[in-house]
């Protein structure tokens, strides 16, 4: 990876990546000095990221106020269609749902947090229904757990050395000896175990998703209402059908 002083480094290109990020934060049209707050750059730069990213068709301006336009998704559907397993996803997804009765969900691990996908929901949604592209640290919910469990010893000390973790319900394991042995034990079950720790309303049970030489790639989750389902029942009701959809997700998915 290229750091920022390293001659790889493109910062023009990086400034222009932060705006469209800053602008994905926000939810209404917004100003040129709104954005340039955000983003750090003077009201002049700015303005020339804006103008190409409205030449471009990634963005739009009635003149006062600047606006994401359609033409920015093309940048998260190329990630999207480079996966080998993102059509066996979904139908796989949408078949769990169908079966189980309960929402589902894909994601990947980016940086120490989980980012939504693929999502199917249930009939009743959830309190908590994450939409694509949402994120949620690794370590308290079940889908970030399984993930982990997947790195290398060495990858998953690191991580557990340096993540910021904290309390977000009264449930959150915080204990980072706790939680390494808690996501070592998960190696071994093949599955994890979520109960109202990032919300007091939810519980989630995953299962990894692997490439055809065995590594972590993904997980699938059931997402379920806390006063409906506790570890047992939802082991006993679930797991046999996520290892089902998992396994038809890695069967067109060749080895990395």
């Amino acid at each position: 990876m290229a750091s920022l002083n390293s001659e790889t480094f493109v910062h023009t290109f990086a400034r222009g990546l932060r705006v469209i990020e800053v602008m994905s934060e926000v939810t209404t049209p917004s100003t040129l000095a709104v954005l340039a707050q955000r983003t750090g750059l003077s009201r002049t730069v700015l303005r020339r990221f804006l103008l190409t990213l409205i030449e471009v068709g990634m963005a739009d301006t009635d003149g006062k106020q600047y606006w994401l336009t359609p033409g920015v998704l093309r940048l998260g559907m190329s990630y999207l269609s480079s996966l080998p397993y993102w059509q066996e996803a979904q139908f796989a997804l949408e078949e769990l749902c169908a079966t189980v009765g309960q929402s589902c969900a894909l994601s990947v691990l980016d940086k120490g947090e989980i980012v939504y996908l693929q999502r199917q929901h249930a009939k009743r949604i959830l309190p908590l229904s994450p939409a694509l592209g949402s994120r949620m640290p690794a370590y308290a919910v079940s889908m970030g757990r399984v993930q982990l469990a997947g790195l290398e010893d060495g990858k998953l000390d690191a991580y557990l050395e340096t993540a910021d973790i904290r309390a977000l319900t009264g449930r959150t394991i915080i204990d980072r000896a706790k939680l390494g042995s808690m996501i070592r034990r998960i190696r071994e079950d093949g599955y994890a175990w979520g109960e109202r720790e990032f919300d007091d309303s939810i519980c989630g049970l995953a299962v990894p998703v692997r490439d055809l030489a065995g590594r972590v790639i993904a997980a699938i989750n059931v997402s379920l209402a806390s006063h409906e389902f506790d570890h047992d029942s939802a082991v006993a009701a679930f797991l046999p059908q996520l290892r089902i959809a998992a396994s038809r997700i890695r069967a067109v998915t060749p080895a990395m």
